[in-house]
């Protein structure tokens, strides 16, 4: 059983500067038995790291419209039993089960703060201007900010398909984006720059084996690397190969999107 020492001994090897920011993605699951579980696991980073982020996002306020713009990577109409369960987003709406307990444990910690996307959403400890960065335009923005204030990501027992930092990469290389809409007390809220796919993010494994620090604690894989040298690695592969680290999912909504407008775009330079 992992115990709070062994959780700290395993962060220290990674030789992360206390001052930098961090985004972390973690399965709790993944470590083995804990000693005081996800308390445990959220002591230990807030007695490593000053500063941290993770996405809080909230899929169940999504609503899906009869129609919509062309070529949006979803399925207009589809939504019907959906929309009628949505959820309306508010600050203390739990983050989506996908986004793991360790990010509700620290959505819930009383210093955290939240952003008020209505999908997308990021809670900070000691990170309020990265996360007041945020708009509906630019929803990953809090990431943004990490980059440029030297931020690292660090990887607790999960893979690529689960960084989202690599959507920012995707959409700094010019890859498009897509648009979704959030229920809100208010309103439904038109919400542009919705990431595609991240099924494919394995992919990049190859490209950043070098520069990712890697240790293991209990039957965890910790992987930690700075959002500088991710974007200084990827954004060049997109812009040079658009449909790179897409999936291979045969009927994937946003992968077949992003191809279909790389093949028109393909066609008229040829023409």
């Amino acid at each position: 059983m992992l115990s709070y020492r062994d959780l700290i001994i395993g962060f220290r090897q990674l030789e992360i500067s206390p001052e930098n920011p961090i985004i972390v993605h973690a399965s709790l699951s993944s470590f083995g038995e804990i000693r005081g579980g996800v308390e445990t696991l959220f002591g230990a980073l807030l007695n490593t790291f000053s500063s941290i982020l993770t996405p809080t996002f909230t899929y169940k306020t999504m609503i899906i419209p009869e129609v919509g713009p062309e070529n949006n990577g979803i399925d207009y109409g589809s939504g019907k039993s959906l929309n009628k369960m949505a959820e309306f987003f508010s600050a203390d709406l739990p983050a989506d089960r996908l986004m793991g307990v360790l990010a509700e444990k620290i959505r819930t910690y009383p210093k955290a703060v939240r952003s008020n996307h209505p999908i997308l959403s990021f809670a900070g400890i000691n990170l309020p201007e990265a996360i007041h960065s945020q708009s509906l335009e630019n929803p990953l923005a809090p990431i943004q900010w990490l980059h440029d204030h030297e931020g690292a990501i660090l990887l607790l027992g999960v893979d690529q398909t689960v960084n989202t930092s690599i959507h920012l990469a995707e959409q700094l290389a010019g890859r498009k984006s897509f648009i979704r809409w959030g229920l809100t007390r208010n309103a439904i809220l038109e919400c542009p720059n919705f990431p595609g796919c991240s099924n494919g993010f394995n992919k990049v494994e190859h490209y950043l084996s070098h520069l990712t620090m890697a240790t293991q604690i209990g039957k965890a894989t910790i992987k930690v690397i700075s959002i500088s040298e991710l974007f200084a690695t990827l954004i060049p592969i997109i812009q040079k190969d658009l449909l790179a680290f897409l999936c291979e999912q045969q009927f994937c909504d946003r992968c077949n999107s992003i191809r279909f407008d790389s093949q028109l775009l393909a066609n008229v330079k040829t023409d």
